[in-house]
């Protein structure tokens, strides 16, 4: 008898395995299995558990070149905006256009792969920007230790890094963030965000985590992995590494089904030869970064703060050391996220200008200071892969680099649909 069942289910996994379209529709046949005594119970979840992972393997191995990859997913997300913003200069007679679009923000299709034994890589393309978001080769031991080596994001920013820009509940990132980590134009500083280099992170059971990095200088802005003209190998103005570094901890608020969280991090970046006005002439640049998250129940608190040390920041003769801070509540009733966020940035006497804070503002010329208000509220419709926001924007700035009176105004509305695979 045991002969016979073992040939049983030996012809049975046969069969089945030579089909892996079969294996969703083998259930009943497993049944009957059970039901004529061929196998027990114990068996036959076992049957069920081996032809689901051949299944699996099969379709890997049909699409993917490598013959160690034990998993893939494809992920997605698309991102639908629409901008009408306008700017008002005090004493001009004429102000810049209005900003009133719809356009595509983002549009990501990527790929993850496991190869086993710890080893992995992601891929993830920016159709909307032409750009690749993140594209790296990871080996993780455990939860205390991972390595990347390729293109991400440094640790640096609460918005930024922390929060995927699926998260986002003030649509845009705030102009602390966006005046700090975007590309260095004379006024900010480029300061975080996309790099190529070597990262490594990790966190531990009493709610340490950590990250530490070495990379590129340079904020990468184009799909080639190369930024401002310079084609995989370096020049005079980016040939010194920079390094980054991040402590944090995660702690709860409360016990049982009312309890909460907090998340504390601090970090540090240090990119020689990337400050002042002209990049590659020694002067050096150091930036900081300190945040708090509190969500318990409804309610979720954000503060971060930026600071920077910048050598000849604003000219050869002057240093500068621009600062920006944001706080960001929120409150979530039924299917809707109420948010309201502040922002202030002080450049220092380095300048500022609108559109550097304001996505899609019409510039309003080069100040000392800017702040933002941003009141608006999100609609899930499924959760975070599927939802809808609108907000109100008011923006302001003043001061001129040099101690003069100016002042210039931003304001508007700003939605964007939400569809995440």
């Amino acid at each position: 008898m045991l002969k016979l069942k073992s040939l049983s289910i030996a012809l049975l996994g046969s069969a089945l395995f030579a089909s892996s379209g079969f294996a969703q529709d083998s259930g009943p046949l497993i049944n009957l299995l059970v039901k004529k005594g061929l196998v027990n119970d114990q068996e036959a979840e076992e049957l069920r558990a081996d032809l689901s992972r051949d299944s699996a393997a099969a379709v890997v191995s049909t699409i993917s070149g490598g013959k160690s990859t034990v998993g893939l997913s494809i992920t997605g997300r698309m991102q639908v905006q629409y901008a009408g913003l306008s700017t008002q200069i005090n004493g001009t007679p004429v102000n810049p256009v209005s900003t009133e679009h719809f356009f595509l923000r983002r549009i990501y299709l990527g790929a993850k792969a496991n190869l086993g034994n710890g080893w992995s890589s992601t891929l993830n393309y920016d159709f909307a920007g032409l750009t690749f978001d993140q594209a790296f080769i990871t080996w993780r031991k455990d939860d205390a230790l991972a390595v990347d080596v390729g293109f991400r994001k440094v640790p640096f920013g609460l918005e930024e890094w922390y929060t995927s820009s699926g998260s986002l509940k003030a649509i845009e990132r705030s102009p602390g963030t966006r005046y700090f980590v975007e590309a260095n134009n004379g006024r900010r500083l480029g300061a975080g965000s996309y790099r190529i280099g070597a990262f490594a992170g990790g966190k531990f059971d009493n709610g340490v985590f950590y990250n530490v990095a070495v990379t590129n200088p340079e904020r990468d802005e184009s799909s080639l992995g190369t930024a401002a003209g310079v084609a995989f190998s370096g020049n005079n103005t980016n040939n010194s590494l920079s390094e980054w570094g991040n402590l944090g901890y995660v702690g709860k608020i409360g016990t049982g089904e009312e309890a909460g969280t907090y998340t504390l991090s601090s970090s540090i970046g240090f990119l020689p030869d990337q400050g002042g006005k002209t990049l590659g002439v020694g002067d050096n640049l150091t930036v900081y970064n300190a945040f708090a998250d509190i969500v318990k129940g409804p309610f979720d608190l954000q503060l971060e703060y930026f600071g920077s040390s910048n050598d000849h920041g604003v000219s050869a003769t002057q240093n500068s050391k621009s600062s920006a801070y944001s706080i960001q509540p929120a409150y979530t009733i039924g299917n809707i996220e109420y948010a309201v966020r502040y922002t202030f940035v002080n450049s220092d006497n380095r300048g500022v200008n609108l559109s550097d804070g304001i996505r899609s503002a019409p510039g309003g010329g080069t100040m000392n200071k800017m702040s933002e208000w941003f009141v608006g509220g999100t609609y899930f419709f499924r959760g975070n892969d599927a939802k809808l926001q609108l907000g109100y924007i008011a923006g302001q700035s003043k001061d001129t680099v040099t101690g003069g009176a100016a002042k210039a105004s931003s304001e508007g509305v700003r939605s964007q649909m939400q569809v995440n695979f």
